[in-house]
């Protein structure tokens, strides 16, 4: 109940941005979502205990840079695009999710994309209960730290 409104609180917030561009997001339910995010689990897991599998793990992804999660083997056009500004809302994931190869030209991710706007709001809204910390608006999460080498002992 709190993750739904959690994510219907930032769908919210983010479709007023959309609103003022011109652009509205259609409203999404994070329960339909999770029923939708199966086509996903194939490649992604999300929530606790979650681990990168074929793509990364989506926990804390809105507001992630893309490309960015470490552990993960990107593609170069994925760390391209993340070096170029681009960071995970629900209107980038809106694009992203609608047709992959399109809005990244050479991401590794096979999925063809989901034709239904209102598949991709719901599924946004599942996730978004998984980003605890998404701000709309924010500066880009920094990317957790990666595991520091073990020292090696002098010689």
């Amino acid at each position: 109940m709190v993750r739904t409104a959690i994510a219907i609180a930032a769908l919210m917030l983010s479709a007023g941005g959309a609103l003022a561009q011109g652009t509205a997001l259609p409203t999404g339910d994070a329960t339909a979502g999770e029923q939708v995010f199966k086509k996903c689990t194939v490649c992604h897991s999300i929530g606790p205990g979650a681990t990168n599998k074929i793509g990364p793990e989506l926990n804390g992804v809105l507001g992630r840079t893309a490309g960015t999660l470490p552990g993960y083997n990107y593609s170069q056009a994925m760390k391209d695009a993340g070096a170029g500004g681009l960071v995970w809302t629900p209107e980038t994931l809106t694009k992203f999710l609608t047709k992959p190869r399109d809005f990244v030209p050479g991401t590794k991710m096979t999925f063809p994309g989901l034709p239904n706007p209102q598949d991709i709001a719901n599924v946004i809204a599942y996730i978004a209960t998984f980003s605890p910390d998404y701000k709309p608006g924010a500066a880009p999460a920094a990317a957790p730290a990666a595991e520091p080498a073990p020292a090696t002992p002098a010689q």
